[in-house]
């Protein structure tokens, strides 16, 4: 569909900039379908899954821990001061 919108020149440059969209169109899509996850994940988060605690228990690799995802600094116990 063609139409005439007037739309901020520097935040549609620095939007195709950062997420590397090379059309107008195209980023006018990407902004819409972000709109629109940002909005079904809100009420996603609102209702839930509707999955029992043994649903989505059972819906995770039992030897998962996402702490080895946390590699930019070592652990310090609680309390403790950090020797930076």
């Amino acid at each position: 569909m063609k139409m005439t919108m007037h739309i901020d020149d520097a935040l549609l440059a620095r939007v195709m900039d950062i997420h590397g969209i090379e059309t107008k169109t195209e980023a006018v899509h990407f902004a819409l379908n972000e709109l629109d996850r940002r909005s079904r994940l809100k009420e996603m988060l609102k209702t839930g899954l509707g999955l029992s605690p043994d649903e989505l228990k059972g819906g995770v690799y039992e030897d998962y821990d996402p702490t080895h995802l946390r590699v930019a600094e070592p652990e310090t116990p609680y309390g403790s001061k950090r020797s930076d």
